[in-house]
């Protein structure tokens, strides 16, 4: 599970202040299929952030797996989304000049697996995605959506139970995205893992289990797959 409380994220200092989350406390279910949506510079994308680790909160508590994220070192953080989370983003942010295999592999290296379970846990998460025959390819002779598909691949090399998706079909067309989609879903589905997506997509987020809408900094609503407002 994942707990958010009075969570509160400011930048800049004195006259200069943006609050860019505002008293957000929140719940994420182990498992579930959760939508942050939003208008771009809503907050969507921050409160990721905040959840994750990859940001600290100004002000509250961010708890995953009843582990407060806020009372760790960086190294300890590092560690624990190496081992605990995985990440997809709009930009695919893969090596380009490194073989798919090598861009796979990366997670796996920060959280200090042997080589011979790297090798192993790759071959798995490249067969998932539909690349194995690009292992020895260099990353930056795929397509667009293969290269999002490599960065699934990533994402789930760890056995991750929360993965974070950030726009993860917003440079791909319509097939592809729909190719993408059904992957993440899939993956929800056979691996139990958390699935959190923020996207400006109205289709993608009633997919997911829960649509949190956030605007300003706060949340505004909150909507269920079966319909109303919590």
């Amino acid at each position: 599970m994942i707990r958010l409380t009075n969570v509160s994220k400011r930048y800049g200092k004195k006259d200069q202040v943006f609050v860019a989350l505002d008293d957000v406390s929140l719940e994420i279910e182990s498992g579930s299929r959760v939508a942050i949506v939003g208008k771009s510079g809503s907050g969507k994308s921050t409160l990721m952030h905040v959840m994750s680790g990859l940001d600290r909160p100004s002000d509250g508590e961010v708890v995953i797996d009843e582990q407060s994220i806020g009372s760790m070192k960086q190294k300890q953080i590092d560690r624990f989304r190496a081992e605990t989370i995985g990440f997809i983003f709009q930009s695919f942010f893969v090596q380009a000049n490194d073989t798919c295999a090598q861009n796979v592999a990366l997670p796996l290296e920060i959280a200090r697996v042997t080589p011979r379970e790297r090798k192993k846990r790759v071959a798995e998460a490249l067969e998932t995605v539909g690349l194995s025959d690009k292992a020895a390819q260099k990353a930056k002779n795929l397509s667009g959506g293969q290269k999002q598909r490599l960065a699934v691949a990533r994402a789930i090399v760890s056995r991750p139970s929360i993965i974070f998706a950030d726009e993860p079909t917003g440079n791909l067309d319509s097939v592809t995205g729909e190719q993408v989609e059904k992957l993440l879903f899939e993956l929800n589905k056979s691996t139990g893992a958390t699935l959190i997506i923020v996207t400006h997509d109205d289709d993608l987020a009633r997919q997911c289990d829960r649509q949190i809408t956030i605007k300003d900094g706060r949340i505004i609503a909150e909507d269920t797959s079966k319909g109303g407002v919590l």
